[in-house]
């Protein structure tokens, strides 16, 4: 897996579990859980998107079909 693979992995999944769990936290203290339904579609929305076009490339760099730059 090349390193801008790898990036981009973390980055999605960080959009998708950690941007949530930010603002679970966030909620809990101010007790105004609008912060936390604002932010899930975005979060969901983002987050799989970048997942999946990122496990495609990893599945054509597996393949031997990775871009060459």
């Amino acid at each position: 897996m090349k390193r801008g693979t790898k990036i981009a992995l973390f980055t999605a999944l960080m959009v998708l579990i950690g941007f949530p769990i930010i603002f679970t936290v966030i909620s809990l203290a101010t007790s105004n859980w609008k912060f936390l339904l604002y932010s899930l579609p975005g979060s969901f929305t983002a987050g799989f998107t970048g997942l999946i076009v990122t496990l495609k490339q990893i599945n054509n760099e597996r393949r031997g079909r990775g871009e060459v730059n």
